[in-house]
């Protein structure tokens, strides 16, 4: 039993312990949380000094920007307020002024329209006494007013026309004297540097045949052949009793030359019916149409132009089957081009343009649609759908005076056409259009007053017009040559330039007997 009461004493002050020991940690734990608390409490009030230290410190930092802030923006307001003062100050300086100024514009206003008033007055007498004045002199010299201006009128055109036509012929004679020469020197040496030939050109070809066998293949079965050949090429065929010659008669000379080439290549071959006739010539017309550009390229290649559209290349190879006054447009081209080269050195400009503007200037005669325009017109247009230079269009449309010149590049591809044109041996006319030249240019004198007689020599390149010595005096000559000139550049056309010269003189005709 004391074993037990000893185990259970045991287990008694086992459990005591354990309690009590409980018990300690309890309090343990209970003074720690309190400590914790406490330092947690300590903690606490030491962030939240510092966490107020920070925003007073913050405050401070803003307070002082916004200080500075609120000091420059009152500095600003302050230099604003100066200068509108100042400015204040200066309009109200210059409204004094403006309303000085006013009152003496006033006043001189009021000094003018008294003034005005005076010289009115004044004007009314001077009226006054002109209108007494006139009917006084009305009174003595015995004419109106009215007859007096008239004759005064008179006398001073008398003597206008008396000073002008003097004053037009010192002019004239000073140009001529000036200018003339330095024009004679650049012309002349225009044309001894550049190469020309004499027309030779028509409006038939002549195709030649060993004999007369080959005629009748040529006219075929009820003249089959040769209507065939017709209407391939658009050319009229003679085949007459000419021996050994067949004429091709058509004024389109690629046509002709379309013609004579098949005509030679179908009596080589010797198959004469209409199916090979049409057949060769779509051949023949295909190998024109590339010696026509094979020409072309070769023209420009020799001139050293460059850069020229295909299409005007073609046309410029075309020039070489059309002829003007019998001169060949290719020949007349290539040779104007060179003209304006050496006339254009000669006067200090570009000779490449002026070479390039030579060789287009008639650029409009060969043309694929024919249109209705002035070749000189259609040229322009053409060079300008292909974007040749302003400068070289107007000297293409002006070489005629269709429209205005524009550049100093038109005057020398028109002196120089005309040089081409006109020179000896370049073209040849027709007897009865020559003739008619002629006389068209006598009787254009003759219907002048005055004009006695008249007569065209030097193949038309002079007009000699004798006036009546009673009826025109000395001084009037030289208006009638400006006349019969300006009426002759406009009513009439004609290669080159035409010299009128007019012809004055007095004769004393007495008899010994």
């Amino acid at each position: 039993m004391s074993w037990i009461w000893m185990i259970v004493a045991f287990v008694a002050g086992g459990v005591i312990a354990a309690l009590v020991v409980a018990a300690m940690n309890k309090a343990t734990q209970a003074k720690r949380r309190e400590e914790m608390q406490r330092e947690m409490e300590r903690e606490t009030d030491v962030m939240k000094k510092n966490k107020m230290l920070e925003v007073k410190e913050k405050f401070i930092q803003l307070k002082a920007e916004l200080e500075k802030q609120v000091a420059a923006r009152n500095s600003k307001i302050q230099s604003v307020e100066t200068k509108l003062k100042q400015h204040e100050l200066s309009l109200s300086q210059r409204q004094e002024e403006l309303q000085r100024k006013l009152t003496e514009a006033d006043i001189l206003k009021e000094n003018l329209n008294n003034q005005a008033q005076l010289i009115e007055k004044r004007k009314l007498d001077l009226e006054k006494m002109h209108q007494q004045e006139v009917v006084h002199l009305e009174t003595i010299s015995g004419l109106s007013a009215g007859e007096a201006k008239e004759r005064l009128i008179e006398s001073l055109k008398d003597e206008a026309k008396t000073d002008a036509a003097s004053y037009i012929n010192e002019i004239m004679e000073e140009a001529k004297m000036t200018a003339n020469m330095e024009a004679k020197k650049v012309v002349i040496k225009t044309i001894q540097r550049v190469a020309t030939e004499t027309a030779i050109e028509n409006s038939v070809t002549v195709f030649h045949i060993d004999s007369d066998e080959i005629k009748g293949r040529i006219i075929g079965r009820e003249g089959r052949n040769i209507r065939a050949l017709e209407a391939a090429t658009g050319i009229e065929i003679i085949v007459d009793d000419t021996p050994e010659a067949i004429v091709l008669s058509g004024f389109d000379p690629v046509r002709r030359e379309v013609a004579r080439l098949a005509l030679h290549q179908l009596v080589l071959d010797g198959r004469i019916h209409p199916a090979r006739i049409e057949e060769v010539v779509n051949k023949v017309r295909k190998q024109v149409e590339e010696e026509i550009i094979e020409t072309g390229k070769r023209t420009t290649i020799d001139l050293g132009i460059h850069g020229l559209h295909p299409e005007l290349v073609r046309l410029i190879g075309k020039m070489k089957y059309r002829s003007s006054y019998g001169q060949n447009l290719l020949q007349h081209a290539r040779e104007t081009a060179n003209l304006c080269a050496v006339m254009a050195a000669e006067l200090g400009l570009n000779p490449k343009k002026a070479r390039r503007a030579g060789l287009l200037h008639d650029i409009g005669k060969v043309p694929d649609d024919e249109p209705e325009l002035p070749h000189a017109i259609l040229g322009m247009k053409i060079c300008e759908k292909y974007k040749e230079k302003p400068d070289i269009c107007n000297a293409i449309g002006a070489h005629h005076d269709e429209v205005e010149m524009q550049t100093l590049l038109a005057p020398i591809v028109q002196v120089c056409d005309a040089i081409s044109g006109a020179r000896p041996g370049a073209r040849r006319e027709v007897v009865e259009a020559y003739i008619k030249r002629l006389n068209d240019l006598e009787q254009l004198a003759m219907s002048y007053p005055g004009v006695v007689k008249t007569y065209a020599i030097q193949a038309g390149r002079e007009l000699r017009v004798i006036v009546g010595a009673d009826k025109i005096d000395d001084k009037d000559t030289e208006n009638l040559s400006n006349e019969i000139a300006k009426k002759i550049q406009d009513e009439m056309t004609y290669p080159g330039q035409v010299k009128i010269t007019v012809i004055r003189e007095t004769r004393a005709v007495s008899y010994a007997k």
